[in-house]
């Protein structure tokens, strides 16, 4: 049995929190979405971060409820400790239990994203990408993540190279090499999703054929496809960059954009891109064209 405290916070205030909440002894410090928001790549050095959080920390049974209010007031907001609750969970394997609730999904015709200890889907040209759910990274479940997957399950992939920029997990880096991809790279500002893509290409046997790279290091040029699932902001202050690694003729697929700034979004990359077509899911959509020809 252990004691676990949810506190709702901003995320600008989620390291604080975090540091405090392992000072006055929590095993472990857990941020999870506060509203179904999607964690999708910022700007170049900002960190990527729901915009309100809840922090859950996990402490050891025998510790009073009392005792933490009473250490954590002096360091909080009062409004976060007025909205604090409290939870007693039994001792288990917390992660099994959260990956229980995940289903293997269909992107397309033939993608499948499988988590573990689930049997492979019955269909015989399935392919499968082997991704347990992250809570940053991207697993497949968000909007924008499902329409640039089903957009690689379209394509018909002959050794193209790929580029997948604000990679995260590497979904869908990784979703491209099994799809018939040559080669793919890999494009993060954060270190963890560095590592959670590397781990996540071992698993999926395609460590040899992707690179993964800092975004510090820059946009590689000349890729035969690109996805970029980020946001609007970066989408239009990277624009040259991301249009100079498609080669002429090339496709590209942009989402992490609201139905609301397509008009935007279009405006910029008209001046690189033709034949901007528009997909929807619910409020979110992915915007795919063929880089223009020089």
């Amino acid at each position: 049995m252990w004691l676990e405290i949810h506190l709702q916070i901003p995320s600008t205030q989620a390291e604080a929190v975090e540091a405090v909440l392992e000072r006055v002894g929590a095993l472990s410090v857990t941020l999870l979405d506060a509203y179904d928001d999607p964690v999708l790549e910022p700007a170049p050095g900002t960190r990527p971060l729901w915009p309100h959080v809840i922090a859950v920390g996990l402490f050891a049974a025998e510790t009073d409820p009392l005792d933490l209010l009473i250490a954590l007031e002096s360091e909080l907001a009062p409004e976060v400790m007025a909205a604090a609750r409290f939870a007693r969970v039994d001792d288990r394997d917390w992660t099994r239990a959260w990956m229980d609730g995940y289903r293997p999904m269909r992107f397309g015709r033939r993608l499948w994203v499988v988590p573990s200890g689930h049997p492979d889907p019955d269909q015989a040209d399935a392919v499968l990408l082997r991704l347990d759910p992250g809570l940053a990274f991207g697993s497949g479940t968000h909007p924008t993540t499902a329409l640039c997957l089903s957009w690689l399950d379209g394509l018909d992939w002959n050794g193209e190279s790929l580029l997948d920029f604000g990679a995260g997990s590497g979904i869908l880096a990784i979703a491209g090499l099994k799809l018939g991809a040559g080669s793919a790279v890999a494009i993060d500002n954060d270190p963890q999703a560095l590592v959670a893509c590397a781990d996540n290409a071992r698993r999926n046997g395609v460590v040899e054929h992707l690179q993964i790279l800092d975004s510090a290091a820059g946009v590689p040029p000349c890729c035969d496809r690109l996805v970029a699932n980020i946001l609007l902001s970066p989408l239009l202050s990277l624009a040259p960059q991301l249009a100079a690694a498609v080669r002429p003729d090339g496709e590209a697929v942009f989402s992490g954009l609201l139905a609301e700034q397509e008009g935007e979004f279009c405006r910029r990359y008209t001046e690189w891109f033709d034949d901007l077509r528009v997909e929807h899911s619910g409020d979110w959509i992915a915007v795919r064209g063929r880089r223009r020809s020089a």
